[in-house]
């Protein structure tokens, strides 16, 4: 399934029906009283967010989502029928924003969240709510309001506890295989992985979690070099990143360093998330060179973990560091 994470849309309420001009025709009462009834209000567009959706694919092929209007007045003091509500599906974890100006309008997060996005218009009144002492046969009645309309950009943020980081070909796409059942393309080229996945983690008896593997980041990727920056939204709701950096590299804390500074160009808060290095792809690394990886230090309070997932190597205790920092209190 192609992998969709924003979409633009416009949506309308339904407008109000209007009142009606009725007067009563009853047989021997030659002037009967106005009994116009009231119009009846506009369906709204309301925005749920559902679980079993996870890609705003279906917005590429319907973009445009008008309720009902409600129905006008009627003689014998009958109200319209209500025009129906229009229900628009997203996944969990949408931001519904305003497209003239980018604000946001709501964040649907949990099934079930929803939002009316457009009030359905009000009826008018029929005549007969205007008849009075002194005008007893008002020949008027109000029109319904107009419903409201808007263009909307919805944009998908995953939610997942844990993202993983690293440039390509770093073992992300293989970590979530191995630790989840996720089954994202494997391959030994860089940008194998070209949408992000996600992988749900059963750590342990009631205790599990959501990890992301976001498509590798390179130098230069938040002034949109390569393909990474398109999906570091995703990484935005994470509570813990762990940067996946290769063994065989010349330079690990470089790469390190790299990393941090490309999240932190596109959002400074990222950065301040929880952190884990995990060195990989150490099945291919000799005694003498884990030795040395084992004493690298990338920062205060940052575990290092030496790991392969091709011989699940080290996989049990990154596990644990992982959970261990989703359940650590906020400092």
């Amino acid at each position: 399934m192609q992998f969709i994470d924003e979409a633009k849309i416009f949506v309308k309420s339904g407008d109000g029906g209007g009142g009606c001009v009725s007067f009563r025709h009853e047989k021997y009462i030659p002037k009967g009283g106005p009994d116009g009834g009231n119009g009846a209000r506009g369906g709204s567009v309301i925005i749920k967010a559902d679980r079993q959706l996870s890609t705003l694919l279906d917005f590429r092929y319907k973009r445009r989502y008008i309720a009902e209007r409600g129905e006008n007045g009627r003689g014998k003091d009958q109200e319209g029928k209500s025009g129906e509500d229009i229900i628009v599906r997203v996944p969990c974890g949408t931001l519904v924003k305003n497209a003239l100006n980018g604000k946001t309008i709501v964040d649907l997060v949990n099934d079930g969240d929803k939002f009316i996005i457009a009030h359905g218009g009000k009826g008018g009144r029929g005549n007969g709510e205007f008849a009075t002492a002194t005008n007893q046969a008002p020949r008027f009645a109000e029109p319904g309001t107009p419903g409201e309309e808007r263009e909307l950009i919805l944009e998908l943020k995953l939610l997942a506890e844990v993202g993983l980081v690293g440039y390509p070909n770093a073992g992300k796409s293989t970590l979530i295989s191995v630790i989840s059942a996720a089954k994202p393309k494997i391959a030994d080229y860089p940008f194998t992985t070209l949408v992000p996945n996600l992988g749900l983690v059963r750590y342990a008896e009631g205790r599990s979690f959501v990890v992301a593997d976001i498509p590798g980041l390179i130098e230069g990727a938040h002034e949109g070099k390569g393909l990474g920056i398109q999906f570091l939204k995703h990484i935005e709701r994470t509570k813990v990143l762990v940067f996946l950096i290769e063994s065989t590299s010349e330079n690990p804390k470089k790469d390190y360093q790299v990393l941090l500074s490309e999240l932190s160009s596109y959002k400074s808060a990222i950065i301040k998330k929880k952190k884990i290095v995990a060195l990989t792809k150490m099945d291919i690394a000799d005694e003498a060179g884990k030795k040395e990886l084992s004493k690298l230090k990338f920062g205060r309070g940052i575990k290092t973990v030496l790991i392969s997932a091709v011989i699940n190597e080290g996989i049990q205790d990154l596990l644990d560091e992982m959970w261990k920092a989703l359940s650590a209190k906020p400092a």
